[in-house]
């Protein structure tokens, strides 16, 4: 995916119903011994790593269980969308735990310190409204009849980013990514960086007349 420059958006949704990702298999863990343990959990958060720094803007499609490394995969996508009935979590406390796959990174980041505090000190599971409220995904949606109105409405947010120039989006991600972990001043260095890489592209020609000509731009993503 990384290296197709046909994909646009990636979105993550589940083939099972009512489950996004129920995190990892416990029974499976605990044969397990120690440094098996530690090895799976790196190869998991460097998984988890390799999604967040996609190029291109990814959505989690949230249409039920998200708990444990479930929510660390939704979290490593850039946007989230869940239905108002799916339950999301960080329960590994609950088991003897601790988030090992970007939990304790990516989630103060996204609700706040906290919240993020809260919600991995007690296990706790929240539904897609409760989610919504504190910041943890753009957007809840009332199930469906199919058990997937949190696809469909990703799916309908993706179709709001293909027409981008798709050149312009990826700097954009990469500009907020690498510039929310700088102070601000090394942030506006970043952003100036990104934007000097899309000054030469022929998309930021294309909108510019596009914009004179009075007509939808089509961009190419050159």
């Amino acid at each position: 995916l990384r290296f197709d420059e046909k994909v646009r958006v990636v979105v993550f949704k589940s083939e099972v119903k009512g489950v996004f990702c129920a995190g990892a298999d416990l029974k499976e863990r605990a044969k397990m011994d120690d440094a098996e343990v530690g090895h799976f959990v790196k190869r998991l958060r460097s998984l988890m790593d390799e999604i967040a720094a996609l190029p291109v803007p990814t959505i989690a499609a949230i249409d039920g269980y998200a708990l444990g490394g479930g929510l660390e995969l939704a979290l490593a996508c850039d946007l989230r969308v869940a239905a108002s009935s799916a339950k999301m979590g960080l329960i590994e406390t609950t088991r003897g735990l601790l988030p090992g796959a970007g939990g304790t990174q990516r989630l103060p980041r996204c609700v706040g310190i906290g919240l993020a505090k809260e919600l991995i000190f007690t296990g706790r599971q929240i539904d897609g409204q409760q989610a919504f409220s504190m910041g943890l995904v753009n957007h809840t949606v009332p199930q469906n009849n199919e058990g997937d109105a949190a696809y469909q409405r990703a799916l309908t947010l993706a179709r709001e980013i293909l027409p981008q120039a798709p050149f312009a989006v990826k700097m954009g991600k990469l500009a907020i990514n690498r510039g929310m972990e700088v102070d601000i001043a090394s942030g506006m260095a970043i952003e100036g960086m990104c934007y000097a890489q899309n000054i030469p592209t022929r998309d930021r020609q294309e909108g510019m007349a596009a914009f004179r000509e009075k007509r939808p731009p089509q961009f190419i993503g050159k």
